[in-house]
C-alpha cells in the first residue's frame, strides 16, 4: 500500500468540532484540510496563518499551537466548519455539500448561541446565504441567531492577504466582542 493510500485509509471522516455555549465567536472555516483531519487539530500545517493572526489581534495572550487547539475554549471562542469532509483544498467540494450541511449547520449555530459567527473566506458563507456578492467584516444578516463577521481565509493558500492585513481584519472583529453583553 502507498502512503497516499494509506492516509486515505487512516483519516478521520471528519475534524471534532470544539464549541461550548454562549461563546463570543465561533470561527467556522469551509472545511477540514487533510493535515488538519489527520492530526485531530484544527488549522495545523506551517503555512496556516490562524494561530499568529488570533494572537496578534487580541484574540488570545499567547500564540496556541494546533495541538492546543481545546483550549481556545479558555479565550470564549470556538471552532467548527460548514462542511464536515477533508479535502486537500476547498475547491474540491461541490455545492451538494454545502447544500446537504447548511441545515444542520445552522441548527448547530442556534444550539450553541455564540454572539458572532465568524465565516473564514467568502465561499461558505455564500453557499449559505445564497449571495454572491458579500464584503468582508459585518454583514447585515444574522445565521443561526448570531451576528455574520466574513474574515478572510488564513490559510497559507491565500496569497491575496498578508499577515497584517488578516491581523487588522480580525481586530475588527475582536473590538465588535469588547463591545455589548458576553
Amino acid at each position: 500500500m502507498t502512503a497516499a493510500l494509506s492516509t486515505r485509509f487512516t483519516l478521520p471522516h471528519s475534524l471534532q468540532d470544539i464549541l461550548a455555549e454562549h461563546l463570543s465567536v465561533i470561527f467556522c472555516g469551509i472545511n477540514p484540510g487533510l493535515l488538519a483531519a489527520a492530526q485531530g487539530h484544527h488549522f495545523a500545517g506551517r503555512g496556516n496563518r490562524f494561530w499568529r493572526t488570533l494572537q496578534l489581534a487580541g484574540f488570545t495572550p499567547e500564540l496556541l499551537r494546533p495541538e492546543d487547539d481545546r483550549t481556545i475554549l479558555q479565550h470564549r471562542c470556538g471552532l467548527t466548519a460548514v462542511v464536515d469532509r477533508p479535502t486537500a483544498r476547498a475547491d474540491q467540494l461541490s455545492r451538494q455539500e454545502f447544500d446537504l450541511a447548511a441545515v444542520a449547520f445552522e441548527q448547530k449555530i442556534r444550539l450553541y448561541a455564540p454572539r458572532f459567527v465568524a465565516f473564514l473566506g467568502k465561499a461558505a458563507y455564500s453557499a449559505l446565504s445564497g449571495r454572491k456578492d458579500i464584503p468582508w467584516g459585518r454583514q447585515a444578516d444574522t445565521f443561526g441567531g448570531a451576528i455574520v463577521w466574513v474574515l478572510p481565509n488564513p490559510s497559507g493558500r491565500n496569497l491575496a492577504f498578508s499577515q497584517e492585513q488578516l491581523v487588522s481584519a480580525y481586530r475588527a472583529l475582536y473590538q465588535a466582542t469588547l463591545d455589548g453583553p458576553f
